[in-house]
């Protein structure tokens, strides 16, 4: 990995770098899938079917396009033995973690007659994207399912696309039956995004649409966006790693590269003030990769996105990594808890030695769906909350509402509306103040 000095001028080149891999920087592609989905809004399944046969080579219809009972039977007999299990064993630390996260409605009455509260609803139906093929990760099934029925959605809907002969990943059918899935329907791409935005003859309208997606997916839930509720658009998956000289450089190749693996898009930066660490994790970063399955593609994202960054001081390290807001942030230092609470911006913070990036991803509980793009600083992980709803609740007594509403009636006519200021006037004037 190249080492590169951290500096005002590297930082603003590297973070202008990686703002490039933003689905808001791919416009070329907006008319192709907005197109598909003016085309599903208006044909609905007879667009979505199309669509299907074209891009999945499978030929959906209104029988098949439901997954049934026996194929979710079938899918549990084709994974590798004990995985279920493990899926499970994910599931149920992510349900621990995620009903921690519960809120209940709350009123607050005062002697007057005043009652303020806030009244939280889940949204009546959700919809869950989860992509497939290659492309097909359970441990996100699990992490976009598990909030939605902890919230108590009242259906949860997915869809992904089948393959050629209508079968769907048999990881993703486990994932989702464990989680909780009402119905998963085989439909993919930005058609199956327009379907649940828009609903179909088969395919029923959602109120909140999440999951992850190729550009087409990212771009087509950006532009369903205010016809319905979304999680986020999610870019390319980065790790960045804090690290000093007590850091092992073993383990701190190994944790750059599970990042670096996901795509050629994918970006791996290591902060760190130590140049021994940083030429050690270069050369271990060499010898990791050449026995890694995923080699070639682990080698474009390093050449693309890979940095190794060194800073003079461990303030300057946390500055930069608060100025890239990663989406996973590694502290690798001797005392990574005081490092930790300098930090306001990352989508998920792993600290120490023996809590690599991995354990987030699968298995600790907390949410894998997190702000890429240094959308961290003002987005969080997918949550409960992301399926609920808040409503406010207001109710004065004559009591209460008379001890303010000169003051309402002074800051509505300032704003020039005058049937705003009547509205509370006439409760008090009765006729004389009517208009």
């Amino acid at each position: 990995m190249r080492i590169v000095k951290l500096t005002a001028e590297t930082k603003a080149n590297i973070l202008s770098d990686l703002l490039k891999r933003s689905p808001n920087n791919y416009s070329e592609y907006e008319s192709t899938v907005n197109g598909i989905l003016e085309d599903v809004r208006r044909d609905r399944d007879r667009a979505l079917f199309e669509y299907t046969l074209k891009f999945d080579k499978y030929a959906l219809n209104a029988d098949n396009i439901k997954v049934t009972r026996a194929e979710i039977d079938a899918a549990y007999g084709l994974l590798d033995d004990g995985l279920a299990d493990v899926i499970r064993r994910s599931a149920d630390n992510i349900r621990s973690f995620h009903q921690k996260q519960l809120r209940n409605s709350w009123f607050s009455p005062e002697a007057d007659g005043t009652i303020l509260g806030m009244k939280i609803t889940p949204v009546a139906r959700a919809g869950i994207y989860v992509p497939g093929g290659k492309a097909a990760y359970p441990s996100s099934v699990l992490m976009n399912v598990i909030p939605a029925k902890v919230a108590g959605v009242g259906e949860i809907i997915m869809t992904t696309p089948p393959d050629a002969r209508g079968q769907v990943n048999p990881g993703t059918l486990v994932a989702a039956d464990i989680a909780g899935v009402d119905t998963i329907y085989k439909a993919g791409g930005a058609q199956a995004v327009a379907a649940m935005a828009f609903g179909t003859e088969s395919i029923p309208k959602v109120d909140k649409l999440t999951g992850p997606g190729n550009i087409f997916v990212a771009l087509a839930k950006k532009a369903v966006y205010g016809y319905v509720g979304i999680d986020s658009i999610a870019g390319p998956s980065e790790i960045l790693v804090l690290a000093d000289e007590t850091a092992n450089p073993k383990y701190v190749a190994a944790d750059l590269l599970s990042q670096a693996e996901h795509d050629e898009l994918a970006s791996a930066i290591l902060i760190t003030t130590s140049k021994e660490l940083a030429e050690q994790i270069s050369a271990q970063v060499d010898v990791f990769t050449e026995k890694l399955s995923r080699k070639e593609i682990i080698r474009k994202s390093l050449d693309n996105y890979g940095y190794i960054l060194l800073a003079e001081t461990m303030e300057d390290a946390i500055d930069a990594a608060n100025e890239i807001a990663s989406e996973h942030l590694e502290i690798l230092t001797a005392n990574p808890y005081e490092v930790m609470t300098k930090i306001r911006n990352a989508g998920a913070i792993f600290l120490g030695e023996y809590s690599s990036e991995p354990l987030g991803d699968y298995f600790a509980g907390p949410n894998h769906i997190l702000p890429t793009n240094g959308t961290a600083k003002f987005f969080s992980p997918l949550n409960v909350e992301d399926f609920m709803k808040k409503t406010s609740i207001i109710s004065y007594s004559r009591e209460a509402l008379g001890k303010v509403h000169k003051d309402i009636e002074i800051f509505a006519e300032s704003e020039g509306l005058t049937a705003h200021a009547n509205s509370i006037r006439v409760r008090f004037e009765e006729s004389e103040g009517c208009l």
